[in-house]
């Protein structure tokens, strides 16, 4: 949790997002998020190690709390659909919350061998992994989901919706008049997490 991060650490993690995110991981030393923290190098290392450690700790940091909320999410009350339709919107409003961390993973190491050894991501990937297949198995054992559902397809199908409107953020400002910065994170909230909603109901609900 959170918690288990003193204050200090929660200084030197915040910069190292915020320069990660900016400068890009291979971009940004120790040195820069010493000097940034406005504390000594010595400091870092003794906290975290490696630059790599480092990262796997901002992952813990920012992301502690989802496993909790994806847990609860399983053992509730709710027919399948709407768990799916509560862990879109838990997707989408964790992210939109915390641009900087997701960027950072998605973007610096989808496509790196780095990303293998990073094992805070890894771990993270398969839990919500585990989590969406719980809930979309349920589904099909009620009969209400289609039994030929590429399950690990479906996360990369909500994330690259939310990611390829988040990249092409001007574009879609101008294109639907979302002048602010508040109605631009409305329209994430509520027409875009819907739109991904009723997407991925199309691939899971038998055709009527």
């Amino acid at each position: 949790m959170k918690s288990n991060f003193n204050d200090k650490q929660i200084i030197i993690l915040e910069v190292a997002e915020t320069l990660f995110a900016e400068k890009g991981f291979e971009g940004t030393s120790i040195r820069n998020i010493a000097k940034e923290a406005k504390i000594n190098i010595a400091m870092v290392s003794y906290y975290f190690g490696s630059k790599e450690k480092l990262l796997e700790s901002l992952i813990l940091y920012r992301t502690s709390d989802l496993k909790i909320q994806l847990d609860n999410l399983i053992i509730e009350d709710l027919e399948p659909i709407e768990k799916i339709n509560k862990l879109i919107e838990l997707y989408i409003n964790r992210i939109n919350c915390n641009k900087g961390i997701y960027r950072i993973l998605h973007f610096e190491f989808t496509s790196k061998k780095g990303d293998s050894n990073l094992q805070a991501f890894s771990e993270l990937k398969k839990g919500n992994l585990k989590s969406l297949e719980s809930i979309i198995i349920e589904g099909q054992t009620k009969g209400i989901f289609r039994k030929d559902v590429i399950i690990p397809l479906i996360t990369p199908t909500i994330l690259g919706t939310f990611f390829h409107f988040h990249m092409n953020k001007t574009f879609f400002q101008n294109l639907l008049n979302l002048n602010t910065e508040d109605l631009y994170n409305n329209y994430i909230k509520t027409n875009l997490t819907l739109h991904i909603q009723q997407t991925i109901k199309a691939l899971l609900i038998y055709e009527s």
